[in-house]
């Protein structure tokens, strides 16, 4: 099967490294699509994102890119959010009180609790650990480090649909989400070295089948 990618661009971040680390992944067939009217329908879709989670609703509803994510999962296709678009997967955020998310895994997105020695954002490196026996990401199952940077976190209300989770400080926070053909993360993989290069490996690896 011809695996062909497509980056969401909402028009809140630099795409460039993304780009860069998906097509050293493998990734032979990307395309950068603004609107919706631009998606060809690919195997892959992918939502980066940084900054606010309203603004970032906002964003994807007037370029119509939420109905078309929606209809992809529908049919089947693969899709991965990064960073904040991990936390647009979810059901709304504490960021944005009243704004609803996508929904496709059930949850809330809530501000991390900083202790007393704690700053947010958080940023820096931090280990993920794996919550499943069996996954199609091995290398979440190394003990390295990813890239964070962020202020908030998915709280899911499914355990099952919790891949990894990280420490901040004295607490834990989910730093993966997986249901069924949707995989969200909160690191940035294209930031996080030699482990984010053979993520996304693993990424197009799950997508192709």
């Amino acid at each position: 099967m011809l695996l062909t990618v497509e980056v969401l661009d909402l028009g809140i971040n630099n795409l460039a490294s993304l780009r860069r680390g998906l097509s050293n992944a493998g990734a032979r067939n990307l395309q950068v699509i603004a609107t919706a009217e631009e998606s060809k329908g690919a195997t892959l879709l992918v939502l980066p994102g940084v900054g606010a989670f309203g603004a970032a609703v906002d964003e994807l509803t007037s370029r119509g890119l939420d109905d078309t994510i929606r209809h992809h999962v529908a049919r089947g296709g693969y899709l991965v959010g990064v960073c904040l678009g991990m936390q647009l997967l979810a059901s709304g955020s504490e960021e944005s009180p009243g704004v609803r998310g996508l929904g496709l895994v059930p949850g809330e997105v809530r501000r991390l609790e900083p202790g007393a020695q704690d700053r947010v954002p958080n940023m820096g490196w931090s280990e993920s650990t794996a919550t499943r026996p069996d996954d199609a990401f091995p290398v979440l199952h190394r003990d390295v480090d990813y890239y964070f940077v962020h202020s908030y976190a998915v709280a899911p209300e499914c355990d099952d649909d919790i891949l990894a989770t990280s420490t901040f400080g004295e607490t834990s926070f989910v730093s993966a989400i997986q249901r069924n053909n949707v995989l969200g993360v909160q690191f940035h993989p294209e930031k996080s070295s030699r482990p984010g290069a053979q993520f996304l490996v693993e990424v197009l690896e799950w997508a192709n089948g």
